[in-house]
């Protein structure tokens, strides 16, 4: 089974975890690491690393965080080196849910993809849908105007 470490700001990384329990059950195999303001890093650093070593049984582990280019994403991307381990940035709900499902039975490629697409499938603004739905699929532009 594929790993899961969280890693974010504040402790985002544990609600994430306890929402994704909340949904779909129990989970084994997932760690969350919280990156406070006051924390040292290199401590946080080790604390991925020994995170990633718990959960990897050797299908390989996914580190997940909240934000590309944020600490926890640098800290994470630090440990790429270290056997079968991907990092995605931008975590979502949707996202977790689906690498939960996938990854018991996925290699660890596939399953980053399509958590990964998962994740980017709900992201939605509402108005924009439901002006979809009832204009015939024509929608809003961004800026809130009609799309032509």
């Amino acid at each position: 089974m594929i790993g899961m470490v969280l890693v974010t700001h504040g402790r985002l990384a544990e609600e994430f975890v306890s929402a994704l329990e909340h949904v779909v059950g129990e989970q084994s195999q997932i760690e969350a690491v919280c990156i406070g303001p006051d924390d040292d890093m290199e401590e946080r650093r080790q604390a991925i690393i020994d995170s990633v070593a718990r959960v990897d049984d050797g299908d390989g582990v996914v580190i997940l965080t909240d934000m590309f280019g944020g600490t926890p994403s640098n800290l994470a991307m630090s440990v790429l080196g270290r056997g079968r381990v991907e990092v995605i940035a931008g975590i979502n709900l949707p996202m977790l849910i689906k690498l939960a499902s996938l990854r018991g039975s996925e290699p660890l490629a596939t399953a980053v993809v399509r958590a990964q697409e998962a994740g980017r499938k709900y992201i939605n603004v509402a108005t924009q849908l439901l002006d979809a739905e009832s204009s015939g699929g024509r929608g809003r532009s961004a800026a809130g105007g009609r799309k032509e």
